[in-house]
């Protein structure tokens, strides 16, 4: 148990027999009437985020969320595998709780997953991945960075919008977050 005086980013709250993480809070002590605390929680098994407000001081359940660090092995069709690097267990996750984090993993590539009384809640990434552009059309000479993009699809499949001057068999950084480019990468 915690008080909404404790509230911080990330923190998992479970609210009627849910788990929510708080995405954003903030705490408000008006000039008329009393305290209370302004959040933005994201349900974590379907995604949903919803604003919530809470009167100061009130007592909130927490969830105690595990957080190990794993390998991603691979994709059997339905699933991904993972293995924790400590014990070398293997667990699958189904894709719906992998999401939009499959755009951008490859094979042997380390993630977080966060478990809950044995459940698997969430698999995260690092805030960048470097990935290789499969396909694209060739630039033109005289391209500029800021002269507009072209589809590209990347090593997993994805396909994101990069600068014209960029070329097939290039290495990008992109953010996991937005799936949005942020750089070449220099070998």
């Amino acid at each position: 148990m915690a008080t909404t005086n404790d509230l911080k980013n990330g923190m998992i709250l479970k609210l009627d027999n849910q788990l929510w993480q708080v995405v954003e809070f903030q705490h408000v002590k008006p000039g008329k009437g009393p305290a209370f605390v302004r959040t933005k929680i994201k349900n974590v098994l379907s995604g949903k985020t919803v604003d919530k407000t809470f009167n100061a001081g009130v007592k909130v359940e927490t969830a105690t969320v595990d957080r190990r660090d794993m390998t991603y092995l691979y994709n059997d069709g339905e699933d991904f595998v993972f293995m924790d690097v400590e014990d070398y267990e293997q667990i699958t996750v189904s894709r719906a709780v992998v999401g939009d984090q499959a755009h951008f993993m490859l094979e042997n590539q380390n993630v977080i997953i966060g478990f809950n009384e044995g459940n698997v809640l969430f698999v995260e990434l690092p805030a960048s991945v470097v990935l290789e552009i499969t396909y694209t059309e060739p630039g033109l000479q005289g391209d500029r960075s800021n002269a507009g993009t072209k589809p590209a699809t990347l090593e997993t499949g994805f396909e994101i919008q990069v600068p014209l001057f960029l070329n097939q068999g290039e290495k990008i950084k992109v953010d996991t977050r937005t799936g949005a480019y942020i750089s070449r990468v220099k070998d």
